[in-house]
């Protein structure tokens, strides 16, 4: 079986795709469930950012699974596979390796050293476990990009800074306003980085803090955090007549703040400006809002420009992650290729073994004029021997685990003993 991955990311598409192809965490269940019900596929996660939305998938059949994603990337968005055929990006075996460990570092990040894309890994692999999507080889490789991921970070400086998409929207918002102090700043979503973002306000001097959100609970909770206050989604256009900067994050699939609202909103603030920093993917606010007067609206891209100018002095820091990456990867297919002979192995074995037992029965009957310690000794002798001859075999294997050789030797075992691994 090959293991493949493909995907879409902010360096592939632009944004006006990628958000059409983000898969929101409410819809992962029907989008696990219709790739895993392709015969081609055996096991499969997704994982979808605001950066990326990748299919992760263990194939029965290679040309089927790519095919079953392609067509599931045009259910997704709605779009032709020719509009997005030359955008998307596919990698196999030991690169989805390479590139999963990559991605949990922050290497492919738009923030590189983002701090947030380690715990959206890992809700993408439990997502993929809860559906039941989920097998041992998808879990090996996830399981083991976690561990890439925190030990990057362990070791390296590469998240120091301005290290995720929340915190630069933030800094963004404060650059074009000169400084957040005294200012009065909305958060509209709770969700991952709509938390962040408030974290990152706390520091920031803003003297108001609002948090909006469709339900009261978690919305309420994380204002009085900071102390600020919570705003009903309803009172969203009163509280936006009055606050300097708007930070948006929601998980919505479509836009929250249209382009007439806006318009509304302008009038009655007669003609005080507002900054709005959208972090969404798909986009809370209408593109077209950038041309209302005393708007100033910045998307993903912005933000992602804006965190390249402060990577400089994390930019050492980069060859030592690819270091680990690489060294990570080494042990990832080493491991890998040793689970993949461990049936072969244990199937020798057991049909030795089986071998050994059957012609102990035979002479069974001769056996019993032995006393029981001569018995004892017989049976011993028989294991040991059989444990002697295959001692070198089992080691050349494992050995040779991952490389041509090894496949072959493995190949063989199988055809001369006719080894059944199930």
């Amino acid at each position: 079986m090959s293991i493949v991955v493909v995907g879409v990311n902010h360096r592939s598409v632009p944004i006006e795709v990628l958000e059409r192809m983000t898969v929101p965490r409410a819809g992962l269940p029907k989008a696990l469930g219709h790739l895993r019900s392709s015969d081609h596929i055996a096991e499969v996660a997704v994982l979808s950012t605001c950066n990326r939305t990748e299919v992760y998938a263990v194939c029965e059949t290679f040309h089927g699974a790519i095919a079953a994603i392609n067509a599931f990337f045009a259910d997704l968005s709605g779009l032709a596979p020719i509009r997005f055929a030359d955008h998307l990006f596919t990698a196999y075996d030991d690169a989805v390796a390479r590139h999963l460990f990559r991605v949990a570092s922050g290497l492919d990040s738009a923030v590189v050293g983002e701090s947030e894309i380690l715990g959206q890994v890992k809700s993408a692999w439990e997502a993929a476990r809860t559906n039941g999507a989920c097998g041992p080889h998808l879990s090996g490789l996830f399981r083991h990009a976690l561990e890439v991921g925190k030990r990057v970070r362990t070791e390296t400086g590469i998240a120091r800074g301005t290290a995720s998409v929340s915190h630069a929207a933030v800094e963004l918002a404060a650059a074009q306003l000169g400084s957040l102090a005294g200012k009065s700043v909305l958060v509209l979503g709770t969700g991952e980085i709509g938390i962040s973002m408030v974290a990152a306000l706390r520091h920031a001097g803003a003297s108001e803090v609002l948090v909006a959100n469709r339900t009261r609970a978690k919305a309420a909770d994380l204002a009085k955090q900071i102390g600020g206050s919570y705003v009903p989604l309803h009172e969203l256009p009163l509280a936006l007549e009055r606050v300097d900067v708007l930070l948006t994050a929601t998980s919505s699939d479509s836009v929250v703040l249209e382009h007439a609202d806006v318009v509304e909103v302008m009038t009655a603030r007669s003609g005080r400006a507002l900054v709005v920093v959208d972090a969404a993917m798909p986009r809370d606010v209408d593109p077209q809002v950038a041309s209302i007067a005393g708007v100033t609206l910045l998307d993903l891209d912005s933000i992602r420009r804006f965190a390249e100018v402060g990577l400089e002095h994390r930019r050492r820091e980069i060859d030592h992650v690819h270091e680990i990456v690489g060294d990570e990867v080494d042990r990832y297919e080493a491991s890998a290729a040793a689970r993949q002979l461990a049936p072969v192995i244990t199937a020798l074995r057991t049909k030795v073994e089986d071998m050994r037992a059957d012609e102990m029965t035979k002479v069974d009957a001769r056996l019993a004029a032995l006393n029981p310690a001569d018995r004892d000794l017989v049976e011993t002798l028989s294991r040991q021997l059989l444990a002697k001859v295959l001692h070198g075999p089992t080691v050349r294997l494992k050995e040779h685990a991952g490389t041509v050789r090894g496949q072959r030797m493995a190949d063989a075992l199988r055809v001369l003993f006719d080894l059944d691994e199930q």
